[in-house]
């Protein structure tokens, strides 16, 4: 099935840098992994909740130079109500795949805009009301929006686009719009806004084919 023979192009070139650097090989992807270990133990903390809110949470209703500043740290800002294993697991195995395949620099910037992209979603839907196009009832922006999960679906879309992996792409935007029909909520509708950026941005791009070396192209 022509799915598993992308998924299968990833990980190949994935699993022969790791074996061949090790760790070495997702500085990027450990660290983000410890900085969303230390931010969940201090969120949870007696004094130290309030630092971690003010630094890295991100609201809709915030004035945008907050949620610039914030943005950053929002990123690696767990849910939580959310398992802390289920997160950090997608981020060793989408963080690290794309470290891998299409560079740590490459991989923030994607991050990073994907995360903006939910944050402009966010504020146009407080702006629009729940009648426009994309309107969420406004108890539905009251949230805090931080998180990596906007971030692990845009690279998830990034790297398959840079592999021609045609199928996997359709198979990860086809999920995004599943899960806002079945559930619209802002988690996801900022998912498919961050998808929808990386299609329109790597649509202007070369398309990175097997073998090249990473963050050899552009975005």
């Amino acid at each position: 099935m022509r799915l598993f023979g992308e998924l299968a192009a990833v990980l190949g070139d994935t699993g022969r840098e790791l074996r061949a650097r090790g760790a070495r090989a997702v500085p990027v992807t450990l660290t983000a992994c410890a900085g969303i270990l230390v931010l969940q133990l201090l969120q949870h903390g007696r004094g130290t909740s309030g630092w971690v809110e003010r630094l890295g949470g991100v609201y809709a209703s915030l004035p945008w130079w907050q949620a610039l500043l914030r943005t950053p740290l929002s990123v690696f800002l767990p849910d939580p109500s959310l398992p802390m294993w289920g997160l950090v697991l997608q981020v060793v195995v989408v963080f690290g795949i794309a470290e891998i395949t299409v560079g740590p620099r490459r991989t923030l910037a994607v991050a990073l805009l994907a995360t903006l992209a939910g944050t402009c979603f966010a504020r146009y839907s407080l702006w629009a009301g729940p009648h426009w196009p994309f309107g969420l009832p406004a108890h539905d922006l009251l949230v805090r929006d931080t998180g990596p999960s906007a971030a692990v679906v845009a690279l998830g879309v990034h790297v398959a686009l840079r592999y021609r992996a045609w199928w996997t792409t359709s198979a990860i935007v086809l999920a995004m719009v599943v899960e806002v029909v079945s559930l619209p909520n802002l988690a996801g509708y900022e998912h498919l806004a961050g998808v929808a950026l990386i299609l329109s941005l790597s649509a202007c791009a070369p398309v990175r084919s097997p073998g090249t070396r990473p963050g050899a192209v552009g975005l």
